[in-house]
């Protein structure tokens, strides 16, 4: 693969091939002002098992520390995420 890279938008987490693919990404529009709906993981069959889900989790989570704002996560995987960071309980909604 060449060189991918995370791609940081408002509301996505992007994983990113060279050829512009969205290998991975973690979805979360927002729900009411300052609160998002995390609601959606996916990462493609090639990459799983390689931790990319959880290395996108953890710029989900600093994009809300850094813009002031809390996530209801209804993605099981990002449910389970924050369960296995209580540090981040704080960004909860």
């Amino acid at each position: 693969m060449d060189n991918p890279q995370i791609e940081i938008h408002s509301n996505a987490v992007q994983y990113v091939d060279a050829q512009g693919r969205v290998l991975a990404e973690v979805t979360f529009p927002v729900l009411d002002g300052d609160i998002v709906e995390i609601n959606h993981t996916f990462v493609d069959t090639s990459l799983r098992g390689q931790g990319i889900a959880g290395k996108l989790l953890e710029h989900v989570a600093e994009e809300l520390e850094e813009t002031g704002r809390r996530a209801h996560p209804t993605c099981s995987y990002a449910v389970s995420w924050f369960e296995k960071h209580p540090e981040k309980a704080a960004l909860l909604a």
